[in-house]
């Protein structure tokens, strides 16, 4: 068979091999570019070359992540066709909005780890790692039970109207730091490796004498949050992947839109740390958005399949009036300065 018509996954197997090439492209230009040492400070940065990214610069590259995720588009448009690219506009959008909650979940992470800001994004950077190799293994299994057993996507789509409704009675938005100490991400690994007291640096791993003079692999609170990150990822794909594969079953697409999404969310996290009361109410239209969408696997089923336009349609305006309400609820709350 002729190696430019082969096919994985029921995607031409270069367009896969196009994006993997993307993103290890994007992850090595964040690592190289903007996480070297600013001019001048390389004598002093040497022990601890880590420094903080400003709101500023956050909403500079997420926006350069976003318009990535956009091209994108416009590539599967070219090459998949229209229907395929709205289908990956509507998933991206989708699991960009229920990405943000886990904006909260690690803020409040690295606060009961007293994580400072200027490591924030080396854990960040290690995490969409991980990300990447765990979503590629929840979409496959995902794609395989629904390709095998047409009835899984019943149990997504009511799957995500219970979660939606359930988000939508609650009054509340948890803000509390979790306890380390009973946390059982961090019971497990203690169980593993001893954790030093206090951070060394950027390092996850330090070599430390115990009492009797013998030197062993610690683990400092940098590996604790990451560890904490990507289980707290795990959490929130259980929730958006049903999702994506209530628009779309082609695992190309569930799997480019969740990668893009979570790549450029790293990226405005610094932004949205600083800014996430101004989006309070931001959480109903989320919950109203996995409705419409595990609704939409029903109304597909008894009165035919709704036209990818009107998903995207419906999905953006509830998403933009929830955005729209929460700056207008939250406006008198004072602004933050940029830097």
């Amino acid at each position: 068979m002729n190696v430019v018509d082969a096919t994985w996954l029921g995607t031409p197997a270069w367009m896969w091999v196009v994006f993997l090439t993307l993103i290890l492209g994007l992850l090595a230009f964040d690592l190289g570019l903007l996480s070297r040492r600013r001019p001048g400070h390389a004598e002093r940065e040497d022990e601890d070359p880590a420094q903080e990214i400003g709101i500023a610069a956050s909403l500079r590259l997420s926006m350069f992540y976003i318009s990535v995720a956009l091209l994108f588009g416009v590539w599967v448009w070219f090459s998949l066709g229209a229907q395929r690219a709205v289908q990956y506009y509507t998933a991206f959008a989708v699991e960009k909005a229920l990405s943000l909650d886990n904006v909260f979940v690690i803020s409040l992470i690295f606060t009961a780890l007293a994580i400072p800001r200027q490591y924030q994004h080396r854990v960040l950077f290690w995490g969409i790692l991980g990300v990447i190799v765990l979503r590629g293994v929840m979409i496959g299994v995902g794609a395989a039970l629904v390709s095998g057993f047409d009835w899984v996507l019943w149990i997504f789509g009511a799957f995500l109207v219970i979660t939606g409704l359930r988000l939508l009675m609650q009054r509340h938005q948890e803000d509390t730091p979790p306890d380390i100490e009973r946390h059982p991400v961090a019971r497990l690994v203690r169980r593993v490796l001893p954790v030093t007291p206090a951070l060394s640096g950027q390092r996850f791993f330090v070599r430390t004498a115990d009492r009797l003079g013998r030197v062993r692999l610690h683990a400092t609170p940098l590996l604790l949050a990451l560890a904490m990150v990507e289980v707290a990822d795990v959490v929130f794909a259980v929730d958006s992947i049903p999702a994506v594969f209530a628009i779309t079953q082609e695992p190309f697409l569930v799997y480019t839109s969740n990668i893009f999404a979570i790549l450029g969310l790293r990226a405005l996290y610094f932004a949205l740390a600083a800014l996430v009361h101004r989006f309070s109410g931001l959480k109903p239209a989320l919950a109203l958005v996995l409705v419409f969408i595990g609704a939409k696997i029903f109304y597909s089923h008894f009165f035919g399949k709704l036209d990818p336009l009107i998903s995207l349609g419906v999905t953006l305006s509830i998403l933009a009036g929830g955005m729209v309400y929460s700056l207008w609820r939250t406006r008198a709350g004072g602004t933050t300065s940029l830097r």
